[in-house]
């Protein structure tokens, strides 16, 4: 008997769309992977006339990676590009593609996951953030293939999981440290309120500096945008006010080196004239002198725990419906 597509995928120890892009020239693969299918190919004396045949009825052994966003909004804001790569090493080893999966806006992904769902090619989904309005679980819900969203989820589904971390907790407890090390006078510089993780931040700040009976000042409280020029003009606005702040909350890496720049281009220091923390990446911590304080983002953790839940819950296993991850808190010189 001739060898098929699935003696070559289980020699090859890739999954059998592996073997499909390989056969078909794509560039979406490892050279890792590409080596070793070809020379599963060559081990079994296999005909690419014979195999193309058999991709006829191959079926997918794939998962959808989608983010809800334009590219226009996740461009330069190293989260999605992190956590992507944490996804696709533990999608590897589990020996599943990946489909990663941009769109135009939030109908127009919604309906090429219907398309793939529809055609069988995916056997699960991951959800790179969770949009505040939550239709989108609500229409996947139905499809019952298991969508695991890293992000908050607040509605109730069936087959519909999240994976997060407590934003409105750490952002209380980042505030809380401001106001701890004498700050009274405290901005916020957050993201556009689409999605879960910017509400909670903001409320989050909100909540602490109610809980100190200090009042929230609107002017100080900026949406930064979702891009780096966005987020440095609403930092430049926030700190050459009339009445600039003391210390700024940033709800994430973009919005933090947006008020590095502007305090430098204002000649404002770092800390002294001004403190500034909030939720940043290892990297930041690198090139940004002093480095922020605040929570650095688990991006792998998120990455990885998707995915062992993902693959958990499509071989029917019971797991729970929310996962926190853990975070910490870093205090550096930029509090102060």
């Amino acid at each position: 008997m001739s060898p098929t597509i699935y003696d070559i995928a289980r020699v090859a120890g890739v999954s059998k769309s592996t073997v499909s892009r390989v056969l078909n020239k794509q560039t979406n693969i490892s050279p890792q992977a590409r080596d070793k299918v070809l020379k599963a190919i060559e081990e079994l004396n296999y005909q690419p006339n014979k195999l193309a045949r058999a991709l006829t009825s191959s079926g997918f052994d794939a998962i959808m990676v989608i983010s809800t966003r334009s590219t226009k909004t996740t461009a330069g804001n190293p989260f999605f590009s992190d956590v992507l790569h944490a996804i696709t090493a533990k999608a590897e080893e589990e020996n599943f593609d990946v489909i990663l999966q941009t769109s135009r806006n939030s109908e127009d992904d919604l309906q090429k996951c219907e398309n793939k769902i529809k055609q069988k090619m995916i056997k699960g989904i991951i959800m790179l953030s969770s949009p505040a309005d939550e239709t989108f679980f609500a229409r996947l819900d139905a499809y019952a293939i298991p969508v695991v969203v890293i992000g908050k989820v607040e509605g109730h589904y069936n087959n519909i999981y999240s994976v997060d971390t407590d934003n409105f907790r750490d952002s209380i407890t980042l505030t809380d440290t401001f106001i701890r090390n004498g700050h009274q006078k405290i901005a916020c510089l957050h993201a556009p309120l689409d999605y879960h993780v910017s509400i909670d931040r903001l409320a989050g700040y909100k909540a602490s500096l109610q809980r100190h009976n200090i009042s929230v000042n609107p002017a100080w409280i900026v949406d930064g945008g979702y891009t780096h020029e966005s987020a440095l003009a609403a930092a430049r606005a926030l700190l050459s006010s009339a009445t600039p702040p003391e210390a700024v909350f940033a709800t994430d890496s973009m919005k933090l080196l947006a008020l590095y720049r502007a305090a430098e281009a204002l000649g404002m220091k770092i800390p002294g004239q001004l403190a500034v923390a909030g939720y940043s990446d290892p990297m930041l911590s690198l090139i940004l002198s002093p480095a922020p304080g605040g929570f650095d983002i688990p991006t792998r953790r998120l990455g990885e725990e998707s995915c062992n839940l993902l693959f958990q819950r499509m071989v029917g296993k019971e797991v729970p419906q929310h996962v926190i991850v853990e975070t910490h808190l870093t205090l550096t010189a930029s509090l102060k």
